[in-house]
């Protein structure tokens, strides 16, 4: 039984459609959210799984779907779903600021997404919080480019927390995978992850020129920092042209 099943999910302030193979569903997404389910079980603490992707994976919508599937199946402790994204330094401070990358200082404004623009001591800081506490979680909202905080009441028993950098394999980075008890990791094809990057810039707004140019200075450097500088995760997936993941 392969069909696409179809779902309707809010993301980032934008209503975003999105679909999964029910094979994958079946063999994939439910028997993980058994296997959390499990792991909590008799647990003191909270437990926190991470899910970890390039650009334009999917992760966000994912995230929020296997929240949707835990509310909806008997039998599997329901999942919250959150983000590493409003971990964005605020944007008067990435405006006014700049990091030394490869030698060369860079406004923090041409490389928003990159590593060195998210706030990594305060991201600790909630990460401990939250392994024994119910806590208010910041977002980054898109419509205002900006990071809101404590936008989320988080108080379920398994937190799933996506971001592109949870698994970066750098300084004060790398200390992330303490804070979690199960970690996801999905690959993609580099060119793939370019051109739905591309679309999803030209959608914002910008012509195929700047959309191009800012996929060169930016996107791909993040990209391929994901996907060759990250630890190593409990369960590897990879997703295909067609948007399944698969083993």
């Amino acid at each position: 039984m392969n069909n696409i099943k179809e779902f309707n999910f809010k993301v980032n302030g934008f209503d975003m459609k999105a679909s999964y193979f029910q094979k994958t569903i079946d063999e994939v997404f439910i028997p993980v959210l058994r296997k959390w389910t499990e792991m909590n079980n008799g647990k003191g603490e909270r437990l926190i799984i991470f899910l970890v992707a390039p650009p334009a994976v999917g992760k966000t919508t994912l995230s929020l779907f296997l929240e949707y599937l835990s509310k909806n199946i008997k039998g599997i402790e329901e999942v919250q779903a959150i983000g590493l994204d409003g971990f964005h330094f605020h944007d008067d401070y990435i405006r006014s600021h700049s990091v030394n990358i490869q030698g060369e200082e860079t406004p923090m404004s041409d490389i928003k997404g990159c590593l060195e623009t998210f706030d990594i001591d305060k991201l600790k800081v909630k990460l401990e919080e939250l392994k024994n506490n119910d806590i208010k979680w910041p977002i980054y909202d898109r419509n205002i480019h900006d990071v809101v905080e404590d936008s989320i009441f988080v108080d379920k028993k398994i937190v799933l927390i996506e971001g592109n950098w949870l698994l970066t394999d750098e300084e004060k980075w790398r200390d992330l995978k303490e804070f979690s008890n199960y970690n996801i990791f999905i690959y993609a094809d580099e060119e793939l992850l370019k051109q739905r990057l591309i679309e999803r810039k030209m959608k914002g707004g910008l012509s195929y020129e700047e959309a191009l140019r800012f996929y060169e200075k930016s996107d791909s450097v993040n990209v391929r920092k994901v996907l060759k500088n990250h630890l190593p995760a409990d369960l590897e997936l990879s997703m295909k042209a067609n948007g399944d993941y698969t083993h």
